[in-house]
């Protein structure tokens, strides 16, 4: 049982970015579910969520993950997560969520890929 998450939210080139850093598990999750209506969002922005500092993720983190999603969603916007790490990752495809998610190596990756769509 850990209370070790950092939720920080900056604004990238293709709208905001969220990065978690340490544990996002049943105890950690309502702050970062707390934090998604105050991050804005416009139509056809990207909301990237970097993982790159994650430690441990379980059940509940992915409900998370799913609720930024839908906050993107009810934004018309996207969403992109960067920097996952692999045992994430490989939990995320075995669940079938990649076709939900799509994943680069780091957040200015994933701007970089916003900004290629939009030309």
């Amino acid at each position: 049982m850990s209370k070790n998450l950092t939720v920080h939210a900056r604004s990238g080139a293709a709208g905001a970015v969220i990065e978690l850093t340490g544990e996002l598990d049943y105890h950690t999750a309502p702050e970062v579910r707390a934090a998604l209506p105050g991050i804005g969002l416009e139509a056809g922005q990207q909301l990237v969520v970097d993982l790159a500092g994650l430690t441990f993720l379980d059940s509940t983190g992915l409900t998370v993950l799913i609720a930024a999603r839908n906050h993107a969603l009810s934004s018309d916007a996207t969403i992109a997560l960067a920097a996952v790490p692999d045992r994430v990752s490989r939990i995320i495809r075995v669940l079938g969520l990649n076709q939900f998610f799509p994943t680069h190596p780091t957040a200015q990756d994933a701007d970089a890929a916003w900004q290629s769509e939009q030309s």
